[in-house]
């Protein structure tokens, strides 16, 4: 007898503890700022709704509302991380709604504006360069972010048919220039495909294996702002330089679609450059036929200064 005597006189020391929190916890509830002003906003609510309902106003209560409590939104301490509650009244129903937070909404924004640029080999740092990190102060590279700022002041509800030639020597911020380019049409809505050229050959040259070519050549003809890193670079093939290049850059000039460039060379030597084949071969009137075709669609900037990868 006397086991069960003191499991029930523990019951019963339990049960006040547990009521004794519980009261605790609905005054602490009920009597919070953000509690009582809603309370305020909806006079109609009854006492016995608010306490059948007192679990959900605490869920409320403890949740962050304005990413006050939340480090950061991946650290976010509310029940849906990104989403913030709010209480709906219908009749006496209590029920707690959950809404984007600031944080969750830029974030969603962000991620929208990356997805609408495609890379092929491009760093991570480049597909995250912005105006903002360009380096204004540099005078030799004062006419290159210049030029690069107009052109993105410029942009009206229709694309340019031109874009922009960057040349310049190895680690002055070319493929950084057209990064934030990128990001910048990004943000208005402009998809782009940003494609480093030595890859780019080897992609499709790959791509012959399993008969894609034809449909990756479409898309980098048909996507609404190309950018090409590194021309002149890339392995010299005649076939690449008049059959996929040739016919890339054509479309897109007859299409009146922009093209930006990165090189190491000025107009004049990538011509010398592109004269050339791996195989010897020379051929100055079909180097010259690409090389017009990327006036027909660029505008050249020199960039200059201090090569930033040392």
């Amino acid at each position: 007898m006397e086991p069960i005597q003191r499991s029930l006189r523990n019951w019963m020391k339990d049960h006040k503890e547990f009521q004794k929190r519980m009261n605790h916890m609905q005054e602490e509830v009920l009597q919070s700022p953000e509690i009582e002003a809603w309370k305020k906003e909806h006079p109609s609510v009854t006492k016995e709704s608010l306490q059948k309902h007192l679990i959900k106003l605490y869920e409320y209560k403890t949740q962050s509302k304005n990413c006050e409590k939340c480090p950061s939104r991946d650290e976010c301490i509310n029940m849906l991380p990104g989403y913030v509650p709010r209480i709906e009244l219908e009749g006496q129903e209590i029920k707690l709604a959950y809404d984007k937070c600031a944080r969750q909404r830029q974030h969603e924004q962000q991620e929208k504006q990356q997805s609408l640029i495609k890379s092929l080999h491009i760093p991570r740092e480049i597909l995250e360069a912005t105006l903002n990190r360009i380096d204004p102060h540099d005078p030799s590279r004062s006419n290159a972010v210049k030029q690069t700022i107009q052109y993105i002041q410029d942009l009206g509800d229709e694309l340019p048919s031109k874009g922009l030639y960057f040349h310049g020597p190895f680690g002055v911020g070319k493929t950084f220039f057209l990064g934030a380019i990128a990001n910048e049409l990004s943000a208005k809505g402009i998809p782009s495909m940003l494609i480093y050229m030595p890859e780019f050959v080897r992609e499709i040259k790959a791509s012959i294996k399993d008969d894609s070519m034809s449909e990756k050549i479409q898309a980098f003809k048909e996507t609404p702002v190309l950018m090409l890193d590194d021309i002149g670079a890339e392995s010299q093939s005649a076939w690449f330089r008049d059959e996929i290049l040739g016919s890339i850059l054509q479309y897109r000039m007859m299409e009146r679609l922009p093209v930006f460039f990165s090189s190491n060379y000025s107009m004049e030597d990538l011509e010398k450059v592109m004269m050339t084949s791996n195989r010897g071969d020379v051929e100055k009137v079909k180097a010259q036929r690409i090389t017009e075709r990327i006036r027909q669609l660029s505008r050249t900037v020199v960039v200059n200064g201090e090569n930033r990868r040392s």
